[in-house]
This record gives structure tokens, C-alpha cells and sequence, in this order.
């Protein structure tokens, strides 16, 4: 059964039921009030009645009933105490011989009750006649009510074709209502089935309808197929990458290895290049688990309070033994700043960029690094005399595998642009941010900002 039915046949039998209750009220009302008229006709028609009997000294009960003026629809009787007719007004068929309501001639209170005989059905108020506080008689005044009866089975039959025709209206108006709204979906259904056969991310939903629970609907199915299409693009990407950068690796090694197996001996410069290659793929594979981690939210930071000022004086004098003669390393105006975070994924941060920056600088070149406050932020600095980066490289720099070609040569001690991907994680998971200037020919300066605790 489709969406489309079910809700149809939801709302029609919603309109049903309330409409049900609507009706049976309307009835019961309008026989409540009939009945009451009818009540109120045999009250005067007692007050007529007993205005007119006399009892006796035997306690015999004498009345001209012919002398009363009464409705035609209104029947009486008078019974003894002996349970025998007196007198009586009009006959009615099934009630010649007997009372209208037996159960109250034994009652010294008067009733009201409804009576039937065949098909006749009748509103009979009981009066016990009263002589020195004893009962010598019961009158009986009766009312038919097949006018009431009548009344109510043409009013129950109206209101069975408005139910049944508003129900079919309502159903209608549904099934047409929700074929407008639905429609969309089935638009946003078949789209989606297309592109799930045609494997094309790059397709979108169109929407040009107003900006309700179905238009959010498509936007964030757009926005989701957004998402897919970068994530896929992204998966390619790194794909055909990690090939690039394993299969280097992998033919240096294997070259080594057959060249081994030829010479029947072990060759120490061989065997040195195997070592630092199955270094490099150990370094390649730790990253991209370490970015795995990082983007299934399984890798944890363990969150401290963290001396940046010690910290960036123990990177200054680790990464001071590594440039030696190469580069000239400064350590420029350092501020007492405290933050909130990991110190080793800090420290990892600071050591990447500084390393980068000792790799790519020329033999002769100078690194500064400097720490500083500005307000409630930190702002680390590491800068070099390097030949820069290209204005068209830097927006995608922190994307992982990507290397500026340009500006810096590619060979075996060349990274595997994985190292600032990591660090722009890092920094971005403190609250921070990394931002980089730079110019070809005029160094890179690198800075990054974390919140003050």
C-alpha cells in the first residue's frame, strides 16, 4: 500500500470518526428534547386530568375524561387498587385490556417510563391518586412517540448521507492534496535512483518549491550528495596517491633485492637503501592511520594544561641539533602562555613545521620561531628564508599528498604531504587555527593561533 493511500485512508477515517461523534451527539440531542416536549404535554395533561377526579367515601375514583380537552396522541388510564380499569381515554391497540406500564401501579411515586406493545411505543407517566394518604388509584397517561421515532430515524438517515458524502469529500481532497505534495518525493525518488544506476555524484536534486519540511528534505539530500561526491573524489584521490608513493618504495626494495640475489652477497649500500625505504613506507602508512584516527574520531586527545613557552623552547633546542650547520635556527621573543591541550600532538605540530621549514630552506638559511600573546590568543610563529610557496599552491597545501613542486625539489627525503594535513587536524581540534603567508623567492612563515586557558 503506498504512502499516498495509507494517509488518504488516515485522514478519511480520521474525518469519519469525528464526524461519527458529531452525529451521535446532534441525535441524542435532538431526541432528548423531543422526549421532553413530550414529557412536558403529559405533565399538563396530569395537572388536567387530577383537577377533575373525585374520590369517594369507598375511595372509588370518578372522572369525566370525556370532558377534558387533550391531544389526540395522548391515551389514559385509571386503575384500581385491585389492578382492575376504571375508566380510561381512547383505546390503543395492545393496551385495551392492560396497563400501560404494569411495573407502576404498586408505586406511591410518580414514574416515568417507556412502554411497548407490537410496534407501538410509548412515554407513560405513572401517578399514584392519593386519599388520606393512601393509594386508591394509579392514573396513567400515555404518549406515542412514533412522530419522535419518525422524527429520529429521518434525521439519522440525513445525517448517514452528510457522514458518508463528507467522508468521500474529505477522501478526495486528501488523495488530490497529498498527490501535490507527494510528487515531489517521487521527483526526489527517481532522482536519486538515477543517479544510484549512473553512479554520478555530480548530479542534484532540482527544487524550485517553497522552503517547507520537503524542501529542507532536498537541500540536505543536495547537501549529502555533496558530501559523497567530495569524500569519493577524495577516496580517488588518495588512492591513486598511496599507489604513487608505495610503488617508489617498493621498486627500490625489490630492485635491491633482485640485484642481492644476482650478486649471491649482501651489499651494505644495498641494504641501506632497503632500510630507508621500509622507513619511508613505515612513516607513509603510520600517517595515513594517524588520519584515519583523527577523521573516525578514535583518536583522543588527552587534554592538559600545557606551557607553551617551556614547549617551544624544548622543539628550539631538539630541532637545533638537527638543522647543525645547515641553517640557522633563532629563537625570537617568547611569552608566558599557558593553553589547554595535548602536549605531544603539539609538540608533533611544532616539530613538522620546523622540520619542513629545515628541509626546504637552502644550506645558510634561518628559521625563527617565536611565541607570543595577543589577547586571549596564542600566536606561534615559525618562519623562514626559504624559496617559498606559489600563490597558487598555498590554498591547498594542508590537503593530504599535495606538494608544491614548484618550490621545492621532489626526491627520497622529500615528505609524503601528509605532515601539515595532520598538524591543520591538530590545531583545529585545540580551537585553534594554522594560517601561512607566503612568497616565492622571500620564505614561508607559518602561524598558529590556540585559545589561552
Amino acid at each position: 500500500m503506498s504512502l499516498r493511500l495509507r494517509l488518504t485512508l488516515l485522514y478519511a477515517t480520521l474525518t469519519g470518526g469525528i464526524l461519527l461523534v458529531f452525529a451521535a451527539a446532534v441525535i441524542f440531542v435532538f431526541n432528548a428534547i423531543l422526549v421532553n416536549q413530550i414529557d412536558n404535554t403529559l405533565d399538563n395533561a396530569v395537572e388536567v386530568i387530577v383537577s377533575g377526579v373525585t374520590v369517594n367515601e369507598l375511595d372509588e375514583v370518578t372522572a369525566d375524561l370525556t370532558a377534558i380537552e387533550l391531544s389526540s396522541d395522548v391515551y389514559v388510564q385509571i386503575w384500581g387498587v385491585d389492578n382492575k380499569l376504571q375508566t380510561g381515554l381512547r383505546t390503543l391497540e395492545g393496551f385495551s385490556k392492560k396497563p400501560f406500564d404494569p411495573s407502576a401501579l404498586i408505586l406511591n411515586a410518580p414514574t416515568y417510563h417507556y412502554s411497548q406493545a407490537g410496534i407501538q411505543r410509548l412515554r407513560v407517566v405513572s401517578v399514584p391518586l392519593m386519599r388520606n394518604e393512601h393509594r386508591v388509584a394509579t392514573l396513567q397517561v400515555a404518549a406515542n412517540l412514533k412522530v419522535v421515532d419518525a422524527a429520529r430515524i429521518g434525521l439519522t438517515n440525513t445525517l448517514t448521507v452528510i457522514w458518508a458524502v463528507a467522508v468521500l469529500i474529505s477522501g478526495n481532497a486528501a488523495w488530490l492534496t497529498l498527490g501535490q505534495t507527494l510528487r515531489r518525493l517521487k521527483i526526489i525518488t527517481e532522482t536519486a535512483e538515477q543517479i544510484n544506476r549512473a553512479d554520478d555524484l555530480s548530479r542534484r536534486i532540482p527544487y524550485s518549491g517553497p522552503e517547507d519540511e520537503i524542501g529542507g528534505l532536498v537541500q540536505s539530500f543536495n547537501q549529502t550528495l555533496e558530501r559523497l561526491e567530495a569524500l569519493f573524489t577524495s577516496q580517488q584521490r588518495l588512492l591513486a596517491d598511496v599507489s604513487h608513493e608505495l610503488r617508489t618504495p617498493l621498486t627500490v626494495i625489490k630492485g635491491n633485492v633482485d640485484l642481492m640475489r644476482r650478486m649471491q652477497s649482501l651489499d651494505d649500500e644495498s641494504l641501506t637503501s632497503i632500510d630507508q625505504e621500509a622507513g619511508r613506507l613505515s612513516r607513509l602508512v603510520g600517517g595515513l592511520l594517524l588520519l584515519a584516527q583523527a577523521e573516525s574520531g578514535k583518536l583522543a586527545l588527552v587534554e592538559k594544561p600545557v606551557e607553551l613557552d617551556l614547549l617551544v623552547t624544548e622543539v628550539f633546542q631538539e630541532m637545533s641539533i638537527l638543522a647543525r650547520s645547515k641553517v640557522r635556527l633563532h629563537l625570537n621573543e617568547i611569552d608566558q602562555v599557558i593553553v589547554k591541550g595535548d602536549r605531544d600532538r603539539l609538540k608533533q605540530v611544532l616539530i613538522n613545521l620546523v622540520a619542513n621549514a629545515i628541509q626546504y630552506t637552502p644550506s645558510g638559511g634561518e628559521i625563527f620561531l617565536s611565541l607570543e600573546r595577543i589577547k586571549d590568543q596564542a600566536r606561534i610563529i615559525c618562519r623562514d628564508t626559504g624559496p617559498g610557496i606559489a600563490a597558487d599552491d598555498l590554498p591547498h597545501i594542508f590537503e593530504r599528498f599535495y606538494r608544491a613542486e614548484k618550490s621545492r625539489t621532489r626526491d627520497r627525503a622529500t615528505g609524503f604531504g601528509l605532515g601539515l594535513s595532520i598538524a591543520n587536524w591538530i590545531v583545529e581540534r585545540h580551537g585553534g587555527r594554522i594560517e601561512v603567508n607566503s612568497k616565492e623567492g622571500q620564505g614561508t612563515a607559518f602561524a598558529i593561533w590556540l585559545p589561552v586557558l
